[in-house]
C-alpha cells in the first residue's frame, strides 16, 4: 500500500502538555468523532479549516514528566498548547513549560478548562502568561460568565458578524467584548493605522487580516493565543481551527532540533 501524499504545510504537528486528567479530555474530545489513526499517546486527526483538508498529529505528555522530559518534548515540538485550570490558582509546572517555551520560541496556543468551576478566574490565568515576559497573552475567546454562572464562550475575531442578536443576548457582557477585542487588535495592530477608539474601524477589519496577524505573531513566539474550553457548551471545532490557523506546519519550523522523517 503506498503511503498517503501529504503536503507538509497541511501538516501540524502538535504536543498537549497539562495535568494528566485536563489533557485526557482534551484529547478524547479531539479525536471524538472525527477520522483518526494513532493509540496510546499520540493519534491523528483530519480537519478541514478555510476549505483546506490539513492533518492534526497530536501527542500529549503530562506536567508531572521530570523537567528534562518537558523540555525535550516542548523544544522539539513544532507548536505546542498549554492547557491551564482556571480553578488552580498556582501551577509552577505550567509556568515551566510556558517559560521553556519561551526559551526555545516555541509556538504555542494556550487552553483555559475549568471556566464553570466556583474558583475559576479567567483573568488570573491570562496574567500567568503575560507574567512570563515572553509571549504576549491574545484572547481569541473570553468566557461568557464565570464560575457557577459561566454559559460559554465569545469568539473575539468574528463577533461583529453576530452583532444584531448577540448584543441582546449577552447582555452587558457585549461591552466587555468589545473591550477585550479592543485590547486584541491593539496588540496585533499596533502598526496599523486603525483608531481602536473608534468602534465603526473596528467593526470592519476583516477577520482573515486578524487571523494573519495572530498567525505570524505566533510563529515566531511573540504571542500566545488564548481559547476557552467550554465543555459541554460547544464543539471542539474552534480549537481544531486554532491549531490549523495559528500553529506552524514543519516547513515553517526553524529549530535544528527538528526532523522532517515523515
Amino acid at each position: 500500500m503506498c503511503a498517503e501524499n501529504i503536503a507538509l504545510q497541511a501538516i501540524r504537528n502538535v504536543t498537549i502538555i497539562g495535568d494528566p486528567n485536563e489533557t485526557s479530555r482534551v484529547v478524547h474530545r479531539l479525536i471524538r468523532h472525527l477520522t483518526k489513526t494513532g493509540s496510546g499517546t499520540a493519534a491523528t486527526v483530519h480537519w478541514t479549516t478555510d476549505h483546506i483538508d490539513h492533518t492534526i498529529r497530536i501527542a500529549e505528555i503530562s506536567s508531572h514528566a521530570p523537567i528534562a522530559a518537558l523540555e525535550r518534548s516542548i523544544r522539539v515540538a513544532d507548536g505546542v498548547i498549554a492547557v491551564m485550570n482556571a480553578a488552580v490558582q498556582s501551577a509552577p509546572r505550567l509556568e515551566t513549560i510556558l517559560r521553556v517555551a519561551d526559551d526555545h520560541q516555541v509556538a504555542r496556543l494556550c487552553l483555559v478548562t475549568g471556566l464553570d468551576h466556583p474558583a475559576a478566574d479567567f483573568d488570573r490565568c491570562v496574567r500567568t502568561i503575560a507574567d512570563m515576559h515572553g509571549a504576549v497573552p491574545l484572547a481569541l475567546q473570553i468566557p461568557h460568565g464565570i464560575g457557577t454562572e459561566f454559559e460559554g464562550v465569545v469568539d473575539l475575531v468574528p463577533m461583529w458578524a453576530l452583532e444584531p442578536i448577540a448584543v441582546e443576548f449577552y447582555g452587558s457582557h457585549w461591552q466587555v467584548a468589545e473591550e477585550w477585542y479592543r485590547n486584541l487588535v491593539d496588540t496585533v495592530m499596533e502598526q496599523d493605522t486603525t483608531d481602536p477608539n473608534d468602534i465603526r474601524s473596528l467593526r470592519e477589519i476583516p477577520p482573515e487580516q486578524l487571523h494573519d496577524r495572530v498567525r505570524c505573531l505566533t510563529h515566531i513566539g511573540d504571542a500566545a493565543p488564548v481559547l476557552c474550553d467550554a465543555t459541554p457548551w460547544s464543539h471542539i471545532a474552534p480549537l481544531l481551527d486554532a491549531i490549523v490557523r495559528y500553529l506552524p506546519s514543519p516547513m515553517h519550523v526553524c529549530q535544528p532540533e527538528h526532523a522532517l522523517d515523515y
